[in-house]
């Protein structure tokens, strides 16, 4: 039996595959240790596209939107503005719950209940229950 004979570009096709996919792998060597080398290879791998204006504006419309409060009198919010149904559950540091209804705002957000309000644009917000000062808010999440 003859032995079967390798042709040269077999030989160098396969050679030139296994580069490559070597090639397109992280190099093991220089895997990141830190956690400033982890989020800063995380930010590199970002491969998603950035979205238009009218696509930020229909996801914030359409979904759930969590924020945590940090107020003045040191009370901790966190808020789930569900914009489909034009709520937000306002949860406060004791982990007592109130539902408000958004109201029209000329600019920002308003929202309230009977004895409670939720007022604000951008990341700055004041919180006024009945019988307390309102007390203002910066968004920290």
């Amino acid at each position: 039996m003859s032995k079967p004979v390798l042709r040269p570009s077999f030989a160098l096709g396969g050679l030139a595959a296994v580069l490559l996919l070597t090639a397109c792998g992280p190099d093991p060597d220089k895997a990141p240790t830190t956690g400033d080398e982890v989020k800063e290879r995380a930010i590199e791998a970002q491969t998603a596209r950035k979205r238009t204006g009218a696509e930020v504006q229909d996801r914030v419309l359409n979904r759930v939107v969590h924020t945590v409060y940090l107020c003045d009198n040191g009370e901790r919010l966190s808020v789930d503005f569900d914009n489909p149904r034009e709520m937000a559950t306002v949860r406060n540091s004791s982990g007592e719950a109130v539902d408000l209804y958004q109201e029209r705002a000329a600019d920002g957000i308003w929202y309230r209940a009977s004895n409670v309000e939720l007022r604000g644009k951008g990341v700055l917000a004041t919180w006024s229950v009945e019988g307390r000062q309102p007390t203002e808010c910066r968004a920290v999440d």
